[in-house]
Protein backbone atom coordinates (compact mmCIF):
# COMPACT_ATOMS: atom_id res chain seq x y z
CA UNK A 1 0.00 0.00 0.00
CA UNK A 2 1.40 3.53 -0.93
CA UNK A 3 2.06 5.78 2.03
CA UNK A 4 0.57 9.31 1.66
CA UNK A 5 2.89 11.71 1.26
CA UNK A 6 2.47 14.08 4.24
CA UNK A 7 1.24 17.52 3.64
CA UNK A 8 4.01 20.26 4.89
CA UNK A 9 2.47 23.31 6.90
CA UNK A 10 2.67 26.68 4.65
CA UNK A 11 1.19 29.66 6.02
CA UNK A 12 1.99 33.03 3.45
CA UNK A 13 2.19 36.10 5.11
CA UNK A 14 0.73 38.46 2.29
CA UNK A 15 -1.13 41.50 1.62
CA UNK A 16 -3.84 41.80 -0.64
CA UNK A 17 -1.63 44.55 -3.05
CA UNK A 18 1.23 42.74 -3.00
CA UNK A 19 2.01 41.60 -6.63
CA UNK A 20 5.21 38.98 -5.48
CA UNK A 21 2.49 37.68 -2.90
CA UNK A 22 0.52 37.16 -5.82
CA UNK A 23 2.91 35.69 -7.72
CA UNK A 24 3.89 33.18 -4.89
CA UNK A 25 0.26 31.63 -3.67
CA UNK A 26 -0.39 31.54 -7.22
CA UNK A 27 3.13 28.88 -7.66
CA UNK A 28 1.80 26.75 -4.67
CA UNK A 29 -1.99 26.71 -6.19
CA UNK A 30 -0.12 25.73 -9.43
CA UNK A 31 1.93 22.69 -7.57
CA UNK A 32 -1.21 21.90 -5.26
CA UNK A 33 0.39 22.92 -2.19
CA UNK A 34 -2.37 23.92 0.30
CA UNK A 35 -1.28 26.87 2.27
CA UNK A 36 -2.87 29.14 5.12
CA UNK A 37 -2.94 32.84 3.51
CA UNK A 38 -2.74 35.23 6.33
CA UNK A 39 -3.67 39.24 5.63
CA UNK A 40 -1.01 40.84 7.73
CA UNK A 41 -2.62 44.11 6.72
CA UNK A 42 -5.94 43.15 8.40
CA UNK A 43 -4.47 41.38 11.33
CA UNK A 44 -2.08 43.46 13.16
CA UNK A 45 -0.93 40.19 15.67
CA UNK A 46 -0.10 38.60 12.24
CA UNK A 47 1.85 41.45 11.40
CA UNK A 48 3.38 41.45 14.60
CA UNK A 49 3.96 37.27 14.10
CA UNK A 50 5.01 37.78 10.88
CA UNK A 51 7.89 40.27 12.12
CA UNK A 52 9.44 38.51 15.02
CA UNK A 53 9.46 35.19 13.14
CA UNK A 54 11.54 37.03 10.06
CA UNK A 55 13.02 40.19 11.04
CA UNK A 56 11.51 41.49 8.24
CA UNK A 57 8.22 44.43 7.52
CA UNK A 58 7.97 43.38 4.21
CA UNK A 59 5.61 40.60 2.19
CA UNK A 60 5.65 37.53 0.67
CA UNK A 61 6.90 35.79 3.83
CA UNK A 62 6.54 32.53 3.33
CA UNK A 63 6.95 29.81 6.58
CA UNK A 64 7.28 26.30 5.42
CA UNK A 65 7.85 23.53 8.58
CA UNK A 66 8.89 26.34 10.69
CA UNK A 67 11.79 27.46 7.40
CA UNK A 68 11.27 31.10 7.04
CA UNK A 69 11.02 32.25 3.05
CA UNK A 70 11.79 35.95 2.53
CA UNK A 71 10.18 37.36 -0.77
CA UNK A 72 8.96 35.01 -2.79
CA UNK A 73 12.27 32.50 -3.45
CA UNK A 74 11.06 29.77 -5.93
CA UNK A 75 14.85 28.21 -5.72
CA UNK A 76 13.99 28.14 -1.65
CA UNK A 77 10.63 27.45 -1.94
CA UNK A 78 11.33 23.99 -3.94
CA UNK A 79 13.99 22.71 -1.76
CA UNK A 80 12.11 22.92 1.14
CA UNK A 81 8.91 21.47 -0.61
CA UNK A 82 11.07 19.51 -2.92
CA UNK A 83 9.64 20.50 -5.73
CA UNK A 84 13.33 20.13 -7.95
Amino acid sequence: MEKKKRQPRVIVFSTPTCPHCHKAKQYLRKHHIRFNDVDVSRDAQAARDMQRISGQQGVPVIQIDGRVVLGFDRAKIDQLLNLQ
